[in-house]
């Protein structure tokens, strides 16, 4: 198995900001885009990785974004992969399906 490069819980080196989402706010990492595959690649629970160009649902918005739009909050010590409309409807990687999914 290829070790972390993120590993854990640990920070990610990006600088972050603070945003408002669903009543507070919350620290969100600055990840250039010639980073995002490596980060995505890192983060992302489940096999295969999705390219960065694919389309996603997420499941609380009820919308679909490119997973290339994905945000890294930093709350409670850790790192949370999420969509786009995390901030307004609380959707982290968990929540997104594959638009293209056979019903």
């Amino acid at each position: 198995m290829a070790k972390k490069k993120y590993p854990g819980s640990a920070r990610l080196p990006f600088p972050t900001r603070t945003v408002p989402a669903v009543g507070e706010m919350i620290e969100v990492y600055v990840i250039p885009d010639v980073k995002k595959a490596e980060v995505l690649e890192e983060l992302y629970p489940f096999i295969p990785v999705p390219s960065l160009n694919e389309e996603m649902y997420d499941v609380h918005a009820d919308k679909n974004f490119k997973v290339k739009e994905f945000c890294v909050t930093r709350e409670a010590g850790m790192n949370f992969l999420v969509s786009p409309y995390y901030f307004e409807s609380g959707g982290t990687v968990i929540d997104w399906m594959p638009v293209d999914i056979e019903d």
